[in-house]
């Protein structure tokens, strides 16, 4: 049961105040720990601008905080997950008082944006990387038939006449020797001078990535679960109460069940709760 529901329990709306606290003095911290600084990038055309990024690093140990300060609390400890440009930094904690289990679920969800570093050796790569893209024009469109026939060939040499591009894929996959053996041939069609150009296009690109700078944006709003699972920006802050019953957790029970001692413990672990993020 998520605290913060409607609810017309005495008990349960005493709860919700509680956690209202908790979660504006937690969006409160996350706006610190967030605070943003000026940093130079470059732009793809070598363009420089200054922009306004924050330290993940500072959310992490925020996060590992509020884990030191539950005492008695089970974590896991702090996560991190990915997916394409957003990332997620959480941490969930459980504490079991006799039937009932409270559980606290914080996080932050960002994008991240890359540029280069503001640095000449961007440009002076760029500009080797573009005068070899200029060779190589003429010459990639060359090896590009040539290896289109060379594949044809080939499967014409082992009984492929006819074959559509999904078959194709479908044979490469399943067959990795044969994939194998193309691409040798192919790579052995080219001219010395295309294979030098082609070694260096890859270590030039390879040396841009490793001046790749990483941006950090994020937007100070608390938002639910299903914003969080959308890749919406912006941090969550959720307490759930869940009855034990027959070694399993449950959700959704009668509030009247609760008996006063069992109100008195639940209480305390929202104040430790709110001691912890005590803004």
């Amino acid at each position: 049961m998520r605290i913060g529901s409607k609810s017309e329990n005495e008990f349960f709306l005493k709860l919700n105040k509680r956690n209202e606290i908790i979660q504006e003095n937690f969006l409160k911290l996350i706006n610190s720990v967030t605070k943003t600084v000026d940093t130079k990038v470059m732009l793809g055309d070598s363009t420089v601008k200054e922009i306004n990024t924050f330290d993940p690093k500072n959310v992490e140990g925020f996060f590992n905080n509020i884990i030191n300060s539950l005492i008695g609390w089970e974590s896991q400890g702090v996560s991190y997950s990915y997916n394409d440009d957003v990332r997620r930094i959480f941490t969930k904690l459980e504490v079991r008082e006799g039937n009932y289990v409270i559980s606290i679920h914080v996080s932050l969800q960002f994008h991240v944006l890359l540029y280069y570093k503001p640095v000449q050796k961007v440009i002076d790569l760029q500009k080797e990387l573009s005068e070899i893209i200029d060779k190589t024009s003429t010459s990639d469109s060359k090896y590009s038939d040539e290896g289109n026939k060379i594949i044809l060939q080939k499967l014409q040499d082992i009984g492929y006449d006819k074959i559509n591009e999904q078959n194709l894929f479908e044979l490469f996959y399943n067959d990795e020797n044969l994939s194998k053996i193309l691409s040798e041939k192919i790579e052995g069609s080219q001219e010395n001078e295309t294979i030098e150009f082609n070694n260096r296009k890859k270590e030039l690109l390879n040396q841009l990535d490793d001046l790749l700078l990483e941006v950090f944006q994020t937007s100070l709003v608390l938002i639910d679960e299903q914003r969080l699972v959308n890749g919406e920006e912006g941090c969550l802050c959720n307490i759930d109460l869940e009855y034990i019953e027959n070694n399993s957790k449950q959700g959704l029970f009668d509030l009247g069940l609760l008996d006063e001692k069992s109100q008195e413990k639940i209480e305390t672990r929202l104040n430790q709760i709110f001691e912890a993020l005590d803004a």
